[in-house]
């Protein structure tokens, strides 16, 4: 769902997801909508301008006349465009297509905020938008029957875009269909045939386990999943029941290992042929240069033949692959979740496609003695003089709680791969974000809801915490000048209008207070979530003593995900902790990524967690790809001090997108998930810094860029 509205001379697009696109032209004049464009768009419109100016992006043009295709150079040249017909593709948060005849130049600022196309005269060019994510296309009707729930997992890839390569680009994959309970399956006609039907097979065992494992992968390949009672019935003297990936074209049958090693070798596959399909993407229309690419001619693959090929023949090939020649060149896995294997769980595996995530069965073990704190100093920022300054804080009068906190049993879980981990099963483990089925649907509840801006409300409940509050208000109130942001402030609120705060429509509360068994404190008595009719706060942060249960009482309520505390925590950690969250959150970064950056800035961060949907994202920053650099001081050189600064850029939400590090001397793209470093002089770092819009790990501590060049200005 697109919506866009004109305020002089700016363009606001905004979609379902809460996602904007500001376009800015002279003399702007809007003819025209629904016009056709050789391109997937939501909605396009017809605009007369001699300039238009987009935030930052990446950026090709293709000449429709000769099928050249161009790409704005990332190091800053300008892209001059002579008299032709032209699409032009802005890769935003929303997409934008623009398509002209004529001449036109591309450059980006100086400081590369913006994009500026421009023409000679005033032109005629339509503009064509597409949101990245969309609502689920239907619902399908499943039995507490494996056989029928592979047969759901199979047309789980009717959401899909395309069976070529560029799948691996999240903009060419939709949401799946949601999965409800029900006495007979029930798959409607157009769910049927929006399913791609490739010959590729899944055979699993006729158990919930395989099932939900493979479920990832047979989402990516578009495979057919059927069980092997189905196939055994089907090929009479079969005895088999280990899964197998059959590509009939090929003749190959691919026998996988049982569970639980089935987890390990859906992660190969499904790892090897997404990596395979990000280098093999740049044959096609879309291609950049990407610093991995190289690795196809050291596996003497052909990327022009494979991109051609179709989906069994260029699977067959990648089959080919050795793990061990490709995994040092992996990217990080975004997301893994691990769900209880049963009929009651089915309900969330759109979403974790939707997400592509990785699928594991929960395994959990105790903490034993001091590990937890252990794992906490593990995760510290640690620089110099971190010790001291941790010891300034173990002071036990310095606490948040008065009354009684509600204790949580901790427990810690097996985690495999991924940088970011979900928990969907029983216990309450660290190092992941508690969700649950009602966070989901919360979510797409919210896309539904229209607003023109993201509101945030801070209350403050206790007078003694008044500096985290001044604090994070001035963030989101800074903030506010650069996205439409609403910030409201309230201090004391009784339990019936603190109750309003929450039942209200708010985009995030962020409460600074004290919390106890009864629920959150108010100078009148304690307010349990529970009491709540529902809560219309889409996230927030609970920064008090102990406020895991309300916060998950939230998310049954109504709300997305929140972050909360699992014991009693210290003033001067909430603050540190809550100030960095806030300012992480306003710039874009999911709520447990924020959370996982801002709790190592003290050594008991393990006390902070996320309930609900730790993917989910507040709004959007001025990069699509929250970005995350770790700065290292090395030996000065004859002339002058050098840094290494290493780039880390992954999401949860777009798994498979690339970014480009603009640096002076950098030519390549990097995949989300790989790292890139680079030495830098003083000056190079500045400049660096001030055109990065990243949150920074230096000298035991972490900073935003903008804050930080200052240091190094001299």
């Amino acid at each position: 769902m697109i919506e866009w509205a004109v305020d002089e001379d700016t363009l606001y697009v905004t979609d379902a997801d809460n996602a904007e696109l500001a376009v800015t032209g002279e003399d702007f004049v809007i003819e025209d909508t629904g016009v056709d464009i050789p391109r997937p768009v939501d909605d396009t419109l017809v605009v007369t301008t001699d300039e238009l100016r987009f935030p930052h992006a990446v950026v090709y043009a293709f000449s429709l006349g000769l099928e050249d295709q161009y790409e704005l150079d990332p190091g800053g040249e300008p892209l001059s465009l002579s008299p032709g017909e032209y699409v032009v593709d802005v890769d935003t948060d929303i997409k934008a297509y623009l398509r002209f005849s004529g001449a036109a130049t591309i450059e980006k600022t100086d400081d590369y905020e913006e994009v500026v196309v421009s023409f000679p005269n005033q032109t005629r060019v339509i503009l064509g938008v597409r949101c990245r994510h969309e609502f689920p296309a239907g619902t399908i009707t499943v039995p507490d029957r494996p056989s029928a729930i592979a047969e759901a997992i199979t047309h789980m890839a009717a959401s899909h875009k395309t069976d070529t390569p560029n799948r691996s680009y999240p903009t060419l994959r939709g949401h799946p269909s949601l999965l409800e309970h029900g006495d007979e399956l029930e798959i409607s006609d157009c769910i049927k045939a929006d399913t791609p039907d490739h010959g590729l097979e899944l055979v699993v065992p006729s158990d919930y386990e395989s099932l939900f494992v493979t479920a990832p992968l047979a989402y990516y390949l578009q495979a057919t999943v059927r069980t092997t009672d189905d196939v055994s019935a089907d090929r009479a003297g079969s005895t088999t029941d280990r899964p197998r990936l059959r590509l009939p074209d090929h003749a190959i049958e691919k026998v996988l290992s049982p569970m639980p090693d089935l987890e390990r070798d859906v992660e190969q596959l499904l790892r090897k042929t997404f990596f395979l399909d990000c280098l093999v993407r740049n044959a096609g229309p879309y291609g950049t240069r990407l610093s991995e690419l190289s690795l196809l001619d050291a596996l003497e693959l052909d990327a022009d033949a494979l991109y051609e090929a179709s989906p069994q023949d260029r699977l067959a090939t990648y089959l080919e692959v050795p793990y061990a020649a490709i995994k040092h060149r992996l990217p990080d896995w975004h997301l893994s979740t691990y769900v209880t294997p049963a009929y009651d769980s089915i309900e969330t595996l759109p979403f974790l496609l939707d997400r592509l995530s990785m699928v594991y069965t929960p395994r959990t073990s105790k903490l034993e003695g001091k590990e937890l704190v252990e794992r906490s100093l593990e995760d510290f920022y640690r620089g110099p003089g971190s010790v001291s300054r941790g010891g300034t804080e173990s002071h036990p009068d310095a606490g948040r709680a008065t009354g009684q906190v509600a204790s949580v049993d901790i427990v810690k879980p097996e985690l495999r791969s991924g940088r970011t981990h979900g928990w969907l099963a029983d216990d309450v483990p660290i190092d992941v974000f508690k969700s649950a089925p009602e966070a989901y649907h919360n979510r797409l509840d919210f896309l539904e809801q229209s607003s023109d801006s993201t509101s945030i409300c801070v209350v403050l409940n206790d007078p003694e915490m008044a500096g985290e509050h001044d604090y994070v208000a001035g963030i989101y109130r800074r903030r506010s000048e650069e996205l439409s942001i609403d910030v409201t402030v309230e201090e004391s609120l009784g339990t019936a209008a603190l109750a309003r705060v929450f039942e209200a429509d708010h985009d995030f509360v962020h409460y600074i207070g004290h919390c106890e068994t009864g629920g959150l404190c108010c100078p009148d008595g304690t307010l349990s979530a529970s009491s709540l009719d529902r809560c219309n706060a889409q996230t927030f942060f609970l920064n008090a003593c102990g406020s895991f249960y309300e916060g998950k009482k939230l998310i049954e309520k109504g709300s997305v995900a929140g972050a909360v505390t699992f014991t009693k925590v210290l003033n001067d950690h909430a603050i540190k902790v809550g100030s960095t969250f806030a300012k992480l959150l306003v710039h874009g970064f999911s709520i447990e990524r924020a959370m996982g950056l801002a709790r190592r800035r003290i050594m008991m961060g393990k006390d902070y967690a996320v309930v609900g949907d730790g993917t989910h994202s507040l709004t959007q920053g001025k990069s699509r790809l929250p970005t995350t650099a770790t700065l290292e001081e090395l030996d000065t050189a004859a002339d002058g001090r050098r840094y290494l600064l290493t780039f880390d850029c992954y999401s949860t939400r777009v798994t498979g997108s690339y970014y480009f590090p603009h640096t002076a001397t950098n030519e390549y793209a990097y995949l989300c998930g790989n790292e890139s470093s680079f030495t830098l002089t003083e000056s190079e770092l500045v400049t660096m810094l001030k055109e990065t819009e990243a949150s920074v790990i230096y000298d035991g501590d972490i900073y935003w860029s903008k804050e930080l060049w200052p240091r190094f200005d001299r």
